[in-house]
């Protein structure tokens, strides 16, 4: 990579050489049978480059032919892409445990011992279809700019799921862990699966109206997707945010504090630095449901006139870098699961949803059909609801909080509690 940035240093006036490498296994159980062991190495380099308020980028998998991918980043740069921002000089950034050494020793037949593990627990206790899965990755991402920076980190992460699936559809109840090193779910993980699953046996008729809903961690990410479209530095820059203007104001309820922690390596996948080079830190987005600010990569804050957040990421060497919060926390409250279904008294669990994107995205508005919908009557789970949706705006929904779980669960856009809610719109054929 220090080759690449020589030869690109003498043709543009600036440059980052971006890299990364990873490792991966999984094995998956379908009908608590093996079902498919996969294992993958993927690598690449990624080059940009500025010059003349023009930027262009290129990668490849091999990094073999240096002159020829500078020769197509050039290419890239006659597209007429218009940047001219600075390129970060990093160095001190703190030192994190991101790294597991006991992720090599683990190996897909560990991994399948553990599923085996888990189907047992399950065995001649539901007739319920068991799907389980578990994976590890390892991650390297190197990151070399033209200003003087060079910085590399190392992580390994691990997850396992265990899901009940509901006869003739794909909705189920599931729990997940993950962990740095091998993580293996719990009895409380297993116990929650099942009981939930056969309380949600028997089909409720619920009367359409306004009720209160319970979004558990895996599906908050409904609710949250819509907070980080409004929040994205492109959206706030191009003005089309609905919280473009609105920082110091209350936006949410003051239980809710929604905070980027990306220093936080209890979790795996922290970063010292982002996809550029710039420096993380921590990020409140929502602070007792005041909204506190937007984050962006160095292009949309430099289109906008701001000091970068350290928030530019990408999903991978063949895309280029875009405003991303990768390690999301919503704060826990103070109720235990349990406490927060006797709240309730009667409501809905927003179990699993379809349609996650319905609904204007930007807008904070949300329409989407409950897969499964769990319904609760005197503090406890009495069943399923079918052919039910639930509907709102998170900017009017989330000022009704009830009460807030007071732990986080790895879930899909980062780490959350759940969430009760009240007075959402419920519609349902019953």
């Amino acid at each position: 990579m220090e080759r690449l940035l020589d030869i690109a240093r003498k043709k543009a006036g600036k440059v980052e050489v971006y890299g990364e490498k990873s490792t991966s296994d999984d094995v998956s159980f379908e009908n608590s049978k093996l079902k498919d062991i996969e294992s993958s190495i993927q690598s690449g380099v990624g080059l940009l480059l500025m010059q003349d308020g023009k930027v262009g980028y290129a990668y490849t998998r091999n990094l073999v032919d240096r002159e020829g991918l500078v020769q197509n980043a050039l290419d890239a740069l006659k597209g007429g892409a218009e940047a001219d921002y600075d390129l970060p000089l990093t160095k001190d950034v703190p030192e994190l445990d991101t790294y597991d050494g006991s992720i090599e020793k683990l190996s897909t037949t560990g991994m399948v011992e553990e599923c085996n593990r888990v189907c047992g627990v399950f065995a001649g206790k539901t007739s319920g279809q068991l799907n389980t899965s578990a994976g590890s990755m390892t991650t390297e991402v190197r990151v070399l700019n033209s200003a003087g920076t060079d910085l590399n980190t190392k992580s390994s992460s691990y997850y396992a799921y265990a899901a009940l699936n509901f006869p003739g559809s794909y909705s189920s109840i599931f729990r997940m862990v993950t962990g740095k090193g091998f993580t293996p779910l719990s009895d409380e993980d297993t116990s929650y699966v099942l009981n939930a699953y056969e309380a949600a046996q028997k089909e409720v008729k619920v009367p359409s109206g306004k009720m209160k809903v319970l979004f558990l961690p895996s599906t908050m990410y409904t609710l949250v997707w819509r907070l980080l479209a409004a929040t994205g530095g492109k959206n706030v820059y191009e003005k089309v945010s609905p919280l473009k203007d609105k920082v110091g104001e209350k936006v949410m309820s003051e239980r809710l504090t929604v905070v980027d922690t990306p220093l936080d390596d209890a979790w795996p996948g922290a970063r010292a630095f982002d996809d550029e080079g710039t420096a993380c830190r921590e990020t409140p987005i929502v602070e007792a449901g005041i909204l506190k600010g937007f984050y962006f990569d160095r292009y949309y804050a430099w289109k906008a006139g701001v000091e970068p957040t350290g928030h530019g990421f990408r999903p991978g060497v063949t895309s280029r870098v875009s405003p991303g919060l990768e390690h999301l926390t919503i704060e826990p409250g103070k109720e235990s699961f349990a406490e927060l279904l006797k709240a309730m008294d009667k409501g809905i669990i927003v179990g699993g949803v379809l349609g996650a994107h319905s609904g204007n995205l930007l807008n904070g508005d949300f329409s989407v059909g409950l897969a499964p919908g769990l319904y609760v009557e005197g503090g406890e789970i009495a069943g399923q609801v079918k052919d039910a949706m639930v509907a709102g705006n998170i900017y009017d929904t989330m000022q009704r909080v009830v009460g807030i779980e007071n732990r986080v669960h790895p879930g899909y856009m980062g780490r959350f509690p759940a969430v009760l809610l009240e007075d959402v719109s419920f519609a349902s054929k019953g």
